[in-house]
């Protein structure tokens, strides 16, 4: 199950990319972009690239948020880093006192 979500997680990354690059640039901060003339008319075709980019987008965060739940449930606590220096303590020679 995780290896079929995490194909398909990649999947969508790859069509939001494309479908990020195929997007007209609006012009904003660079000055470059459409014209007014042409700002209407591309208006339809950016609604569609708009929608379609904002669908594969929360497809692909939800199919983030799946592979990240199902592979939390797999994991298995471990030792943590004191319990090892606690065992290593025992072991270790004590420091002569200095009078």
């Amino acid at each position: 199950m995780e290896n079929i979500l995490l194909v398909i997680n990649i999947i969508l990354a790859l069509i939001l990319v494309s479908l990020i690059l195929l997007q007209r640039s609006e012009g904003g901060a660079l000055g470059i972009g459409v014209s007014q003339e042409n700002f209407m008319l591309s208006r339809s075709a950016g609604g569609f690239m708009t929608k379609a980019t904002a669908i594969v987008a929360t497809l692909f965060i939800i199919c983030s948020l799946a592979l990240t739940i199902i592979s939390r449930a797999e994991l298995t606590p471990t030792s943590s880093v004191l319990d090892t220096i606690e065992e290593k303590t025992e072991d270790t020679p004590s420091i002569p006192e200095n009078n």
